[in-house]
């Protein structure tokens, strides 16, 4: 089959080089791709917002199937579009999508559902006063988020009063947040530690991939400003049997139960963020697409052909058994360029990729990168997701493998947090605590 992917970044890159594995693949193209997409994938030359070229694309090249890897286009309707036409696609409709493209609706549909989250309520400009008392009741630290798409930027956790109000004017008064915060939602601050789950789904039958943890601060520790993402590992240790048994029940089931019920089934790929509390798990938020860089982390772990299990997605005939899953472990550090999520420079020249092997088993998946000549150069804030997938079943062990290679990798300003999977460690026995085999 001939194959489109559209999206730019690390998550993009991982599922062409997953793609690339498939018997089935014929031919393989990314819309716009970057510099590490470029060696396995033909780019196009179009924005993953331009729905009508990237149509017109799909039938002049006769592509089989398309696969969305940003929100944005989804939230768009690109689905919608692409399957009045015909054309086959993976991924949520525009109604669908807006698990994601609105927190308001989310929080609705999941109270509407039963489904365990965080006590919230919404506000629109015209309620300012009515916002802030809420943010009071609520207590400290309150969440204040953009309803919106915020390109990940449109939630700040407020440690006072003081600083609720400011955020809440700031969104819904000064427009900082443009259209996506002309409503906001303000929520309780969850205990606990984070997750996340996945369920690819054709709108009737799912199958769970692994679970993973991102690390969103840019400091070890958790500290400093939020990301888009540092690192991340699966499975995430967190997430016992039992956990995933419950996130199963209480919020997957659930929920796509409830989005047929709507008539608006769910298809494509389900991204429950999670928080386990000591009461259990709840959904802090979903999104309509694989994450990143959690994405660089479950997608080596399936070990069936994702041309199939996408295909048959797009068709309405998933056969969950055929998602099959590795036995293994999986860490994705990242470098970034030095000032981000703040001010950063590119044009960096990368050097030392060519020393990363797969047969080491290290892979490197780009995220902001662009070609200049023969040349790899910087051209994002977060670079490379650097990953080692280890079959030892010992993550200190695959936490090692990830971290030689990217010592083996150098640019200008590069950054990366050195503790990338250490809060897994925390849930496993010591070795000496380990039953002999």
């Amino acid at each position: 089959m001939n194959v489109l992917v559209i999206g730019s970044g690390a998550r993009e890159h991982t599922i062409v080089w997953k793609l690339r594995q498939s018997p089935q693949v014929r031919a393989l193209y990314c819309a716009p791709g970057n510099a590490g997409i470029g060696k396995m994938a033909t780019p196009v030359s179009l924005k993953p917002n331009d729905i009508a070229g990237l149509a017109r694309f799909v039938r002049e090249n006769s592509i089989d199937l398309t696969v969305v890897g940003p929100e944005q286009p989804l939230v768009d309707g690109i689905v919608d579009q692409f399957e009045a036409a015909g054309l086959a696609i993976v991924g949520p409709t525009k109604a669908a999508a807006m698990l994601e493209g609105s927190k308001a609706f989310a929080k609705e549909f999941m109270a509407s559902c039963n489904i365990p989250t965080a006590r919230f309520r919404s506000f629109g400009a015209g309620e300012l006063d009515e916002a802030e008392r809420y943010a009071r009741q609520l207590g400290l630290p309150v969440v204040v988020k953009a309803d919106g798409l915020a390109a990940g930027k449109g939630v700040v956790i407020c440690e006072s009063f003081d600083a609720a109000v400011i955020t809440l004017r700031d969104m819904l008064q000064n427009k900082s947040f443009g259209r996506a915060g002309e409503q906001v939602v303000i929520e309780e601050y969850l205990v606990g530690e984070e997750a996340s789950v996945f369920a690819l789904t054709d709108g009737d039958r799912y199958a769970l991939l692994a679970s993973a943890q991102d690390h969103k601060r840019i400091l070890d520790g958790d500290r400093g400003k939020n990301t888009g993402g540092m690192g991340a590992y699966a499975p995430a240790p967190v997430v016992t049997s039992e956990i995933l048994k419950r996130i199963e029940e209480e919020v997957v089931l659930p929920t796509l139960r409830g989005m047929k019920e709507r008539g608006t089934p769910y298809r494509g790929c389900l991204y429950c963020g999670l928080m386990i509390t000591a009461d259990g798990p709840k959904v802090i938020e979903y999104n309509c697409r694989l994450g990143d860089p959690e994405t660089q982390v479950v997608l080596p772990l399936i070990e069936g052909d994702l041309a199939e299990i996408f295909m048959s997605i797009a068709e309405g005939r998933l056969d969950p058994a055929a998602v099959r899953l590795h036995d293994a472990t999986v860490v994705c550090v990242v470098m970034a360029s030095r000032g981000y999520p703040d001010d950063y420079q590119t044009g960096k020249a990368i050097h030392g990729l060519e020393n990363v092997k797969q047969e080491d088993g290290c892979v490197v998946f780009h995220a902001g990168t662009r070609m200049d000549g023969d040349q790899i150069l910087t051209s994002g804030g977060r670079v490379l997701g650097v990953t080692a997938i280890g079959y030892s079943h010992e993550l200190q062990k695959t936490i090692d493998a990830a971290y030689r290679a990217v010592g083996l990798i150098t640019f200008d300003g590069a950054y990366y947090r050195s503790d990338i999977g250490q809060k897994a460690l925390q849930h496993l026995p010591k070795p000496e605590q380990r039953s002999p085999k």
